[in-house]
């Protein structure tokens, strides 16, 4: 059968179900109780001093934490003189950010001191992005029983779709390469390179401010990426999967919004959370390698 026919049949397929559902429900009229901004509230679990408090964020931060260790850990100890298939990616992988983002962006040395610290970020984000696809015990809100254990139910979150969590990486590579560049030129040599070649007289004024103000946009920029593209595409997939559906109060459409939540979920996993993981990454490499460049 030729995919034109697959295509024309679960069409007719789909648009059957949802007139056999409008037909049995109808429609509820809208549901003005359910609120889908409560998914990313962060209800405290653990009271300790100061703002230490422990809730689902802070879980998904440890595990992230954890995966990127334990990770790495296991796939030392099976390295192999004849690679298997699980060393050969890991291998690809570890070029692709030695070569592409450290050492595309910093000299050989900058890059060899850094590289860790690249690599690092890259792995413990996108970790953080993929694990916020896969449902977790997180929502204290609303619970089910186990065994006489009332269990919080079933939800996607991501730590990367809190925008403290972002701010803070941003915040450590903002200061880290600007403490690389005074290191390399001085207080009064990195201040200067901030104005390109040939800028001189009454022009470098306006030049130099441009150019503040562009180092603190960065904070924003940098942070509001990750964060923005991660909360769109878990807020998709929350109305697509069924959040539409309450919130309209119409059954009939759950057919197709939750093909179309497959489709965003498959995207997201499958492009999203790795570019952006690869997207902050290679920008640290950029602020980095331009610290402690020569010219502008």
């Amino acid at each position: 059968m030729k995919t034109r026919t697959w295509l024309l049949v679960g069409a007719f397929s789909l648009l059957t179900v949802m007139v056999g559902l409008f037909a049995i429900f109808g429609s509820e009229g809208q549901n003005t109780e359910y609120k889908p901004q409560e998914e990313f509230r962060l209800e405290t679990w653990v009271n300790l001093p100061g703002p230490f408090d422990i809730n689902k964020a802070v879980l998904y931060l440890v595990l992230a934490a954890l995966l990127t260790s334990l990770t790495m850990w296991w796939i030392a100890r099976r390295m192999q003189q004849r690679p298997n298939r699980v060393q050969t990616a890991v291998e690809a992988a570890y070029t692709f950010m030695r070569d592409q983002i450290a050492g595309g962006n910093m000299d050989r040395d900058m890059a060899r001191r850094w590289f860790l610290f690249v690599a690092t970020l890259f792995l413990f984000i996108w970790w953080s992005n993929m694990i916020g696809y896969i449902p977790l015990p997180t929502n204290s809100g609303e619970t089910f029983s186990l065994f006489g254990v009332e269990v919080p139910s079933f939800a996607l979150y991501a730590a990367t779709a809190n925008i403290s969590v972002p701010l803070v990486l941003t915040l450590v590579v903002w200061f880290s390469y600007h403490i690389e560049g005074v290191r390399a030129k001085g207080v009064v040599g990195y201040l200067k390179s901030w104005v390109p070649a040939g800028v001189e007289g009454a022009a470098a004024g306006p030049i130099f401010v441009i150019e503040v103000i562009s180092h603190f946009v960065r904070i924003i920029s940098l942070s509001v990426r990750l964060f923005a593209n991660i909360l769109a595409g878990h807020l998709l997939i929350l109305f697509m999967a069924g959040g539409l559906v309450v919130l309209l109060g119409l059954a009939a459409l759950g057919p197709l919004t939750l093909v179309m939540a497959l489709a965003f979920f498959l995207f997201e996993v499958g492009l999203v959370a790795t570019l952006q993981a690869f997207i902050f990454a290679t920008l640290t490499a950029i602020y980095l390698g331009g610290a402690v460049a020569e010219e502008h």
